[in-house]
């Protein structure tokens, strides 16, 4: 497990932080030395993992519980954390979610579920902590988006446009903050190992087709964690699809026609 010597001391903020990747971005900023603010809907899991937190590694922990659809609640959790700390060094928005589902199948209540979590309550959090970030000229917010946000497939069309929404703000957000030293970072992870694709794809196909290229949420937190109070423009993994991405930018008809038989096994 990498440990980010600058973390020591530094209040971390994590949305969906109750399992997946949220939850190992939450021990191993906790092995580092920083103290954390956990969001999520779970509370019962989120206070087993405070305590365990608290008890390995002696750093402050505390939880509230946030749903990100519920935007109208979000300033009032950011207060009650401003309250009992003076800044927010580290925001890491992770909470997202997706359903496959093929565009003319898709619900409309699915639609504005993923746009209302995906995008909107990653916004409405990024808002409460910009202003003090800015005052301070310090602070990293971390949008966790997609490869889907780069490379859009069959069957996650309504997902993959949060995540392309999520990289254009990021992106926009990163220009805006740039002199006042606040550092923006995208973090575009291919599928990982998680329970995502229990509501995403619940026949699990999709997991079975990807075997062993599925990527570990370890690993992708340690290089997230290792990237804190760092510039870094976009934390990019796997890289042999991140490579794909980059070909799609440059040749998106060439890797459309030769990339369908792969796209279509979701």
């Amino acid at each position: 497990m990498t440990r980010n010597k600058r973390l020591k001391g530094k209040t971390v903020v994590i949305t969906g932080a109750s399992g997946g990747l949220g939850e190992q971005l939450a021990y191993q900023c906790a092995a580092s030395g920083a103290n954390l603010f956990l969001l999520a809907r779970n509370v019962g899991k989120l206070d087993q993992m405070a305590e365990k937190i608290r008890g390995q590694h002696g750093v402050d922990c505390r939880y509230l519980q946030l749903d990100l659809s519920s935007h109208e609640d979000v300033p009032a959790v950011f207060q009650a954390i401003f309250e009992e700390v003076r800044h927010v060094d580290v925001l890491v928005n992770n909470a997202g979610y997706g359903i496959f589902s093929e565009a003319k199948d898709v619900t409309l209540p699915d639609v504005q579920g993923m746009f209302a979590v995906n995008v909107v309550g990653l916004i409405a959090c990024t808002k409460e902590v910009i202003p003090s970030m800015k005052k301070r000229k310090l602070g990293h917010i971390i949008n966790v988006s997609s490869q889907a946000g780069k490379l859009a497939t069959p069957k996650s069309s309504v997902y993959s446009a949060t995540k392309h929404a999520v990289l254009g703000y990021t992106n926009s957000l990163r220009m805006e903050l740039a002199d006042a030293g606040v550092f923006v970072t995208a973090v575009n992870p291919g599928p990982m190992a998680t329970s995502f694709f229990d509501l995403a794809d619940p026949s699990g196909n999709y997991v079975k087709n990807l075997g062993r290229h599925i990527l570990s949420t370890e690993k992708v937190a340690e290089k997230v964690v290792a990237a804190m109070l760092t510039n870094s423009r976009e934390i990019n993994l796997p890289g042999w699809m991140n490579a794909g991405s980059i070909l799609y930018a440059l040749f998106p008809k060439l890797v459309e026609r030769l990339g369908k038989k792969a796209f279509l096994k979701k």
